[in-house]
C-alpha cells in the first residue's frame, strides 16, 4: 500500500525512497522520478524541480517544485496543464542528486576517512523540499541494493548499521559547471578542525582524493602541518601534489623536515624539480640532503639478487616438490617460485604454502598468483621500500618495461639499508 504525504506538512524522507516513483498528471501515468534538482541556498539546498524521465522516445519532463502537488512513497502527482510546455534537460550548471551527489566520497573528520554518500535525507517545509543531510551509512546502502527491510532487521536487532549522516552545512560550494565535474563530495574542511587530524591519517585522506580536492585541503594547511604530511604521503601523490604546489612553497615546507625526511620527498620528484627546490631551500644541511639524494638514486637493481628459483608454466608442482632442495640449494630467495616465459617475462608467481598445498599433479600455470606486486628496474630505494612497507612482503620481483623478470629484492636488503 502506497504512502502520500501532502505538501503542506513537514516530512523527511530519502532521496532513494523517491527516485523511481510513479508521475502522474491529471491521472495519467507519465514517466517515473528521475532525479532532483537542487540549489545551494544559504548553508541547505533548496529542491527546484522535478526530472521526470518518460519512455522511449518521449522527452524528459523538467517541473518546478512548486508545481508538485502531491510527494510520496512510490506516487508523485504534478499540477501542470500541459505536459509538452515542461519537457526539457537540465542545464550543465544545475546539480542532480542522485547523478551528482550519490556513490561521491566525502571526507568523515570524526573517523578521519573516506565514505561513500549512500543517500541524501529530503524535508519538506512550508511547502518547499531541502536536501539537509548526506547519508554513508551501510544502512542506506542496503536501501539503495533494494534490501530495505533486511537493513531495518539488521538495524534494529543487531544495531549493525548505524545511520551516520553529516549536514549539508559541512559541505563545500559545489562547482559552477557541476554538469562536467568528475570529482568527489567535499566536506567543509574547517581550518579549526585540521590541526586535530594525524598527519599520517590526513595523508591516507589526501591519497583518496582527486588532485583538486587534494590541492584545496591541503592548502588550507599550515607550514609545519603541511610539511608532516607531505612526508606522509607516498610518492605517487607526492608527485603530484609538489607539481600543482608553487616551488617556492614546496622549498618552505620541505626545510621544515630532517635531512633524511626531505631526501625522501625530493627523491620521489624529477631531477630537474629536485635541484631547483633544493637550490631555493634554507636547510642548513643541504650538502648532506645531497649525499642522501645520491645514495637513493641508485638503481634497485644493483640490490637485486640473481640467485631465486624460477619455472615454466608447465612444470608439476609434483616434480618441484620432489627436487626443492636441489633448486633451493643456491637461492638467495626460496619462499617464492618465479614463473616465467621462454623470454624470462613474469607470468605469475607461486608462494611455498601454495606450492606444498597444491593438488598432485597440478601445474604452476593452474595455481600461480597472475596479479603480482612488483616493482620496476627504474624505481628508486625509496618507491621500494614504500611498496615493501605497504604490502609486507618477504621479497619482490623487479621488472624491466616489457615485464621480464631482472632480479629479485628481498625486504631484508632493501630496508636494512642505512637512512
Amino acid at each position: 500500500m502506497n504512502t502520500f504525504v501532502d505538501k503542506t506538512t513537514e516530512t523527511s524522507f530519502f532521496l532513494s525512497d523517491l527516485i523511481g516513483a510513479k508521475v502522474f498528471v491529471q491521472g495519467k501515468r507519465v514517466g517515473k522520478l528521475d532525479d532532483l534538482l537542487i540549489r545551494e541556498h544559504e548553508k541547505i539546498p533548496e529542491v527546484t524541480h522535478v526530472l521526470v524521465s518518460r519512455p522511449f522516445g518521449h522527452k524528459s519532463l523538467l517541473v518546478p517544485f512548486e508545481l508538485v502537488e502531491t510527494l510520496g512513497y512510490g506516487k508523485i502527482i504534478l499540477d501542470i496543464p500541459d505536459i509538452t510546455s515542461f519537457e526539457g534537460e537540465p542545464e550543465e550548471t544545475q546539480v542532480l542528486l542522485k547523478d551528482h551527489i550519490l556513490d561521491k566520497k566525502v571526507i568523515d573528520l570524526d573517523g578521519n576517512e573516506i565514505d561513500i554518500v549512500y543517500d541524501v535525507k529530503l524535508v519538506q517545509r512550508n511547502r518547499k523540499l531541502y536536501a539537509t543531510d548526506v547519508d554513508f551509512s551501510k544502512y542506506g546502502l542496503l536501501k539503495r541494493l533494494g534490501l530495505r527491510y533486511v537493513a531495518k532487521f539488521v538495524y534494529h536487532l543487531a544495531e549493525m548499521f548505524k545511520k551516520e549522516t553529516i549536514s549539508w552545512a559541512y559541505i563545500q560550494p559545489l562547482p559552477e559547471k557541476i554538469g562536467s565535474f568528475k570529482g568527489n563530495v567535499k566536506l567543509n574542511i574547517l581550518k579549526e578542525a585540521l590541526p586535530d587530524i594525524h598527519p599520517v591519517d590526513l595523508a591516507d585522506i589526501l591519497e583518496e582524493l582527486s588532485e583538486e580536492q587534494r590541492l584545496a585541503i591541503f592548502n588550507e594547511l599550515d607550514t609545519e602541518q603541511a610539511s608532516d604530511t607531505l612526508e606522509e604521503i607516498e610518492p605517487r601523490v607526492q608527485r603530484s601534489l609538489i607539481s600543482s604546489l608553487d616551488k617556492e612553497r614546496v622549498a618552505d615546507l620541505i626545510d621544515e623536515m630532517t635531512p633524511a625526511q626531505a631526501a625522501d620527498v625530493l627523491s620521489a620528484l624529477p631531477t630537474e624539480d629536485a635541484e631547483q627546490i633544493l637550490h631555493l631551500m634554507e636547510h642548513t644541511e643541504t650538502e648532506k640532503i645531497e649525499s642522501l639524494l645520491e645514495k637513493q638514486d641508485e638503481s634497485i637493481i644493483n640490490l637485486t639478487t640473481k640467485h631465486f628459483i624460477r619455472m615454466l608454466p608447465d612444470m608439476t608442482t609434483d616434480l618441484i616438490i620432489s627436487a626443492f632442495r636441489k633448486f633451493a640449494e643456491d637461492a638467495d630467495v626460496v619462499d617464492y617460485i618465479y614463473v616465467v616465459d621462454h623470454d624470462e617475462k613474469l607470468q605469475g608467481v607461486v608462494s611455498l604454502p601454495d606450492l606444498l598445498m597444491a593438488k598432485p599433479g597440478s601445474h604452476l600455470k593452474d595455481i600461480m598468483v597472475t596479479q603480482v606486486i612488483s616493482l620496476e628496474e627504474i624505481d628508486s630505494i625509496e618507491d621500494a621500500r614504500e611498496k615493501f612497507s605497504r604490502y609486507r612482503f618477504d621479497a619482490l620481483p623487479v621488472l624491466s618495461a616489457d615485464d621480464v623478470i631482472r632480479g629479485v629484492l628481498t625486504y631484508r636488503d632493501i630496508m636494512g639499508l642505512d637512512h
